[in-house]
């Protein structure tokens, strides 16, 4: 990248060498499937376990288009994930999946389900270095449609996870 004068003289009025930023490849992230957050009133049905598994390839999808993230699969250890507790209350079992695959960060989702009309996605973004902080992410849906997940989804990576809120 060439600096333009401009920037080089603003660089050395501040005392700073002129140097052209450095680009970080992105780190590489388990995203793992979506799971239902315990204690709903009823079990979860296979219309909305479908909804949960294209929620969670959107998010996939959404990630890697905004090149903050380079996705890995998590296939090699979906097994162990679906024998394992909840994502949420493992004690650190979802940075352990994504440590196994050579992740730098595990990011892990559920669902919350109030009633048929008040739900919750809720992401969790855990960089794996030492002492880093979790980030969480929420958004409120009306409805338990196909529509108001994809549109809910949309709007948590577009307006909550990636512009820094």
């Amino acid at each position: 990248m060439r600096l333009s004068p401009s920037r080089v003289a603003a660089c050395l009025a501040l005392g700073l060498p002129p140097v052209a930023p450095a680009w970080a490849e992105p780190p590489n992230a388990a995203v793992f499937d979506f799971q239902f957050a315990k204690g709903a009133s009823t079990e979860p049905t296979e219309e909305e376990r479908a909804r949960l598994r294209r929620t969670g390839d959107t998010l996939r999808t959404l990630l890697t288009e905004s090149g903050r993230y380079t996705v890995v699969a998590t296939d090699p250890v979906r097994d162990a994930v679906a024998k394992s507790a909840d994502l949420r209350s493992c004690n650190g079992c979802a940075e352990d999946f994504a440590k196994q695959l050579g992740a730098d960060t595990a990011i892990t989702g559920e669902v919350q389900k109030v009633s048929n009309l008040i739900l919750n996605i809720n992401v969790y973004v855990k960089p794996l270095r030492e002492g880093a902080p979790e980030q969480a992410y929420s958004v409120d849906l009306r409805g338990n449609t196909d529509e108001s997940f994809d549109r809910g989804i949309r709007y948590l990576v577009k307006n909550r996870m990636l512009d820094g809120r």
